[in-house]
């Protein structure tokens, strides 16, 4: 495999050229051609798109009704999974309206939301789900691993609903921990884990095209549940709420439209534990969230090999502002299950700091994955420290290049990012026959930057007023 360290003064576009572009409102990538370069238009400013598809999300309005649990049977003292169940119905059946939990500790199994439902948390209300997994069967119609799958319920689920929420200030307890749910992913190696052979087959069935209904897993097969999904919905708001001790991904809205994921948050360290994962999803926000997770922060993604492609639909017009990631595998991702593409992607305003969060902007994908992932967008962004790369993109992920579905990453877009300390400013490895192409970073600021940066096949990179420990990189001769 060749590893490259770049070298600035030999790739880099002159800062003449950068600024022409400017003038005639386009960005410029250069790509080297015999020893001449090839200059190709980029669109003006892609944050007009991220304009556009905030003035269409909006959240969900409910009739101002209240159905307390109380009212359904739920005590502190018992599960209350069939109080649950009753103020949910009631409250659908009499047009919508608030299913409110007071303040209190309620103990429950599934919680599936109907249309126009918003289960709403009062200050001090917790809703702690049991550890038995029995309380989440029968099995529903779910993703796991970017594959759809007959699986235990997600804790708080909804399929083919619109007008759905979980608000308020009140605490989500998945109670996940090394002796519930964490352990069926186990320490070790993934080949040793209780999950490996029910994932095994469960992708095994997919490459072959087996239809979904026969996908059977749930009791005795070790496929953990997302804690919150809404699947195939509409005009989803999850707001305010603090979600902790999670199987695994926290927040996963499927195949939804217009979502909203706004001032959660989010402290859980489990395996696999994604913050918030919109999944083949269009027009979503992403606002005042704070995350300290096990995993990746919040990870955008399209579905895994053959179901991905099957589905063909993409994650894309995301925004995402004023969050706060701390421990995580990557602040803002893109990947890894993104075989059915993703495109316009914005981020800005973030935080970022911890020793134990590895990346800012990440993207991960393999020719076993595939997809096109395009119009990538970060402005704004300060970190403190990340143990390896502000941006990375990686081509050889998990499986690498073995397969016959060749990803594409193009037009990415860095404003105005600040670093305090990292490994790497930039670590992209493309595939020679599909290079990254249109990496632009401008008025940006990395320091106590410990090694030189890692390109493999990338074409198209542009600075402009870009400071790497002190040391002006923008092209000028």
């Amino acid at each position: 495999m060749r590893r490259t360290l770049y070298n600035w003064h030999d790739h880099l576009a002159s800062r003449r050229e950068f600024l022409t572009s400017a003038l005639l409102g386009t960005a410029v990538t250069r790509h080297a051609l015999g020893g001449g370069a090839v200059f190709e238009a980029q669109p003006a400013d892609l944050w007009e798109t991220a304009d556009a598809i905030l003035k269409r999300i909006a959240a969900p309005r409910f009739p101002q009704r209240t159905f307390d649990i109380r009212r359904y049977g739920a005590t502190t003292t018992a599960y209350a999974t069939a109080a649950f169940r009753a103020a949910i119905d009631a409250c659908a059946r009499a047009g919508g309206g608030r299913v409110v939990v007071p303040k209190g500790r309620f103990e429950t199994g599934a919680i599936h939301l109907r249309s126009k439902v918003n289960l709403h948390l009062d200050d001090g209300g917790t809703v702690a789900f049991s550890g038995e997994p029995t309380a989440y069967l029968p099995a529903v119609l779910t993703r796991y691993e970017g594959v759809e799958v007959m699986n235990y319920s997600p804790f708080i689920y909804a399929l083919d609903a619109h007008d759905i929420a979980v608000t308020g200030s009140g605490t989500l307890d998945g109670q996940a921990n090394e002796a519930h749910w964490w352990n069926w992913r186990g320490t070790g190696p993934a080949a040793s884990a209780p999950m490996t052979p029910a994932r095994t087959r469960l992708f095994e069935l997919a490459a072959r095209g087996v239809p979904v209904a026969q996908r059977l897993f749930g009791d005795g097969h070790f496929l953990r549940p997302n804690f919150l999904q809404p699947y195939r919905c509409q005009n989803v708001l999850i707001e305010g709420v603090t979600i902790v001790n999670s199987p695994m991904w926290e927040v996963h809205p499927v195949l939804c439209r217009n979502v909203i994921v706004r001032d959660v948050t989010i402290r859980s360290h489990g395996p696999n534990n994604d913050g918030c994962d919109p999944e083949s999803c269009r027009d979503v926000l992403i606002e005042g969230c704070s995350f300290d997770t096990g995993d990746d922060c919040i990870a955008l993604k399209s579905g895994r090999n053959e179901d991905g492609r099957r589905l063909r639909t993409p994650i894309e017009n995301v925004v995402i502002r004023n969050c706060e990631m701390r421990d995580g595998h990557g602040g803002v991702v893109i990947g890894s299950e993104v075989s059915g593409g993703a495109r316009n992607i914005f981020a800005e305003r973030c935080r970022m700091d911890s020793p134990r969060l590895d990346r800012v902007l990440r993207f991960k994908t393999n020719s076993t994955r595939g997809g096109v992932i395009e119009r990538v967008a970060m402005r704004h962004v300060q970190v403190g420290q990340v143990a390896e790369a502000i941006v990375a993109a990686d081509f050889y992920y998990e499986e690498g290049d073995a397969g016959a579905f060749t990803p594409v990453l193009r037009d990415v877009d860095v404003r105005d990012v600040t670093s305090r300390r990292s490994k790497y400013a930039l670590l992209l490895r493309g595939y020679d026959r599909s290079p990254i192409t249109g990496v632009r970073l401008a008025d940006c600021t990395f320091d106590n930057v410990e090694a030189e940066d890692v390109l493999e096949a990338v074409r198209g990179l542009t600075l402009a007023n870009v400071r790497v420990n002190g040391e002006l990189r923008h092209g000028s001769p």
